[in-house]
């Protein structure tokens, strides 16, 4: 661009020419503001204020020449330049910074230059990314984010690059409207087949409970079943009752429903642990295990843990209304929920809970898996189970440990619109999923013993016993 020689005429545009040499000792520090251009920066920028960082490796390659540094500050809102085709991301301030040392192009740095974009708080719907400008990129050039590394930082993003270049933040949109309002319209209607298909499922694991006579270790996994598919049911009406009440309450009430929904989410996930911890004692610890009113202190766990966190959490304020906004803060969805103040809590308590219980019942699922398969290739189970019954159980299982769940840490960033259909088509059907499972897999067949875990519980256990 400096180049084509019309810099000068392009409005917004502000240049600083530093002359540099082999005299210098230090990192050269540099403001940039979209309206003030850029500065040498001898105190804290304050306001809106970026900062530049340029490393003494740079100036060291230099040797004994005197080369000019210049930064230019453009504001493209009024040209047709630096704009991709069917771009859709939003550049902050509409700024790009372009940096330059001497006549060279100097790339492949060790230690990066540093750009602190300043910024507001940004909407929790819209991902930050560090970008420089390719212009070998398509047709007309392009921006890519090879070499860049973005990190949040006190009151704006730093970009870390490997080169020199033209430099820009773009706020990728991870919801629009009519995306927010399509995702709110699946989840409403998933959640309202869920809430009826989880009381069939709760009925039948009853009357298979009460009805036939089964072993003891079938009972506990009924009763554990019942107890996951009723957190799901609360889920899904804590969440009716937030979408349709949500924005029209009072905040007092707002706080109540955000630490109730709160509630019921860690209800389901600690069941979803405890349906890992279940299967590692039956198939992991299959000898000698007798644990007096079993299933009423697992209750005591799943119930009463997430009210020791919610109680927490609600004593210093974390819920409240929570907004999904835009780019230009344009508001498409309320929510009671844990507040933008305090988005530590959500991360502690659902994402690193679920990430450690996701860990945990991924690993129980393997050795379950490996146990299952091992049986197979003996011909153990041969004739007693078919192989898609088996992988029904496989799914299943894998379905109950929550493993749906994990989509949730793929839903950031610019390519995120279809996992976030994945991930609440899949979590709102999950209730119909757990249904079917269960009416096939513990259903009584004329000839058939009661449950194929039960059967290879058994089976392990005889094994192990003849082993010892």
């Amino acid at each position: 661009l400096l180049q084509w020689g019309q810099h000068r005429q392009l409005a917004g545009l502000k240049r600083l020419l530093l002359n540099v040499s082999r005299a210098v000792t230090r990192d050269v520090l540099i403001a940039f503001s979209p309206t003030a251009g850029p500065s040498r920066l001898n105190t804290t920028g304050k306001g809106k204020t970026g900062k530049i960082h340029l490393p003494r490796e740079i100036f060291r390659s230099l040797r004994s020449k005197i080369v000019p540094v210049v930064v230019t500050v453009l504001n493209i809102q009024q040209f047709d330049m630096f704009k991709e085709a069917n771009q859709t991301a939003q550049v902050l301030d509409n700024t790009v910074v372009g940096i330059t040392v001497g006549e060279s192009s100097i790339s492949g740095l060790q230690d990066p230059v540093q750009l602190m974009f300043a910024h507001k708080e940004l909407p929790q719907s819209v991902t930050p990314q560090c970008v420089f400008w390719d212009p070998s990129k398509g047709q007309a050039g392009g921006w890519r984010s090879t070499g860049c590394d973005t990190q949040p930082a006190d009151k704006g993003t730093v970009c870390s690059c490997d080169h020199l270049t033209f430099f820009t933040l773009l706020l990728n949109q991870v919801l629009d409207g009519s995306t927010a309002k399509s995702l709110m319209a699946v989840a409403t209607a998933g959640c309202g087949v869920a809430m009826a298909f989880s009381i069939f499922t709760m009925a039948f694991c009853i009357f298979i409970r009460c009805r036939f006579r089964l072993e003891e270790t079938v009972r506990i996994n009924l009763g554990l079943h019942v107890n996951l598919v009723g957190s799901l049911f609360l889920l899904n009406l804590a969440f009716l009752l937030n979408s349709g009440l949500s924005g029209r309450t009072h905040p007092s009430t707002c706080r109540v429903l955000g630490g109730l929904t709160h509630y019921c989410l860690l209800c389901c996930f600690t069941w979803m642990a405890l349906e890992g911890c279940q299967l590692y004692l039956l198939f992991v610890k299959v000898l000698g295990i007798y644990i007096p009113h079993y299933l009423g202190k697992l209750c005591l766990v799943g119930w009463g843990f997430p009210v020791l966190v919610v109680g927490v959490a609600g004593g210093i304020g974390s819920y409240g209304e929570y907004r999904i906004q835009t780019t230009d803060h344009q508001v498409i969805a309320h929510l009671c929920w844990i507040t933008s103040k305090h988005l530590l809590v959500h991360y502690i308590t659902n994402c690193g809970y679920f990430g450690l219980i996701f860990l945990f019942n991924m690993a129980v699922f393997g050795v379950v898996t490996q146990k299952s398969c091992s049986l197979q290739g003996t011909g153990a189970v041969q004739g007693y189970r078919k192989p898609w019954k088996v992988a029904l159980v496989a799914a299943g299982l894998f379905c109950l440990l929550g493993a749906t769940w994990a989509l949730a840490f793929l839903t950031y960033g610019i390519s995120s619109t279809p996992v976030l259909y994945i991930f609440t088509i899949l979590n709102s059907l999950q209730g119909i999923f757990i249904f079917i499972w269960l009416v096939i897999l513990y259903y009584p067949k004329t000839k058939e013993t009661t449950g194929s875990l039960s059967y290879i519980i058994r089976h392990d256990k005889t094994t192990t016993a003849s082993q010892e």
